[in-house]
């Protein structure tokens, strides 16, 4: 199958994982479509039935939904899950209604329960207790994942999911209270460097485990599962690659030329204690990424100071 000719809707085409598809797909010879986020409401089944009708897309790819770290998901559970649960729910089931041909739903490694045998496998989905601080979040992409799946098994529609380890890149989302770990470090490290600060304050233990995955080795992975003619229901994505927060902390430090004191808050919580994902359908099926973690990190920590020095970093 081939992806050539096909128009594609990328449903959150402005956030890091959408804009990065953008990328991917501008180098192929295929049509794209754009919704109007002031226009398109994707928690609107009504809005998203018409804007199908009238774009008629041949391909759908979810990468909308509403993202936070450790202190939003907390903050806000509520939002989490009904947000991306009607997310996920009205683009699958107008994308079947208006016979898109495939569609890929993109979930996240957090669906899988706290205490997974690690590395975690695509069977150990609802084997165990979810981890509490992003519980929210990780049911709705679960739901998601399972709409995708039931509606290939009853009714033929090809619709798959990807679930991949935490990612970063390019247009990131850097406010410091609601973004991820990568992406707040960065922004935190590059203010204590302008503001010639003598220590920063890291959230937990910095003994929590996690892998990383540029944004743009997402993007080539998703492209090529677009072209298989029988994909797995669903398959996670990731580096290969585990760090401690810690050793991230001071490898960002580093990369940004902070030289100061790194200091951990362990009142404040770690989450899960390690996240790692077992990529071997991954390897068996994809290409090799692309981009190491310091290699990934540099060209991310670019982007943020030319967003930050155009205005259009993202809070």
């Amino acid at each position: 199958m081939t992806l050539v000719g096909k128009k594609v809707w990328v449903a959150g085409h402005n956030g890091m994982v959408g804009s990065a598809l953008v990328r991917a797909l501008s180098k192929i010879d295929c049509e794209l479509c754009y919704e109007d986020k002031l226009n398109l409401d994707l928690t609107e089944q009504k809005q998203v039935r018409e804007f199908l009708h009238a774009e008629n897309p041949d391909y759908v790819i979810v990468a909308a939904a509403k993202v936070g770290g450790i202190h939003a998901n907390n903050t806000y559970p509520a939002e989490f899950c009904r947000n991306n649960l009607m997310i996920a729910s009205n683009i699958i089931h107008e994308s079947y209604q208006q016979n898109v041909q495939r569609l890929l739903f993109l979930g996240s490694s957090c669906i899988y329960p706290r205490l997974a045998e690690q590395p975690m496998t695509e069977e150990s989905l609802l084997s165990g207790p979810l981890e509490p601080t992003n519980e929210a979040y990780a049911i709705a992409k679960i739901v998601g994942l399972k709409l995708c799946q039931f509606y290939r098994k009853q009714f033929g529609a090809l619709f798959h999911s990807a679930m991949p380890t935490n990612l970063y890149g390019p247009r990131d989302n850097y406010q410091l209270e609601n973004s991820h770990v990568l992406p707040a470090l960065i922004r935190r490290f590059h203010e204590a460097v302008a503001d010639n600060l003598p220590h920063v304050t890291i959230w937990g233990t910095g003994k929590s485990l996690r892998e990383f995955l540029h944004v743009d080795d997402l993007a080539k992975g998703c492209l090529e599962l677009l072209t298989l003619e029988n994909p797995p229901d669903w398959i996670n994505i990731g580096s290969g690659q585990e760090i401690s927060i810690a050793r991230l902390a001071y490898l960002i430090a580093e990369i940004v030329g902070f030289e100061g004191k790194v200091i951990f808050d362990t009142d404040k919580p770690d989450g899960s204690p390690r996240k790692f994902v077992d990529n071997s359908l991954y390897n068996k099926i994809l290409s090799p990424i692309n981009y190491s973690l310091k290699e990934g990190i540099s060209m991310t920590y670019k982007h943020f100071k030319a967003e930050l020095k155009s205005g259009s970093l993202r809070e």
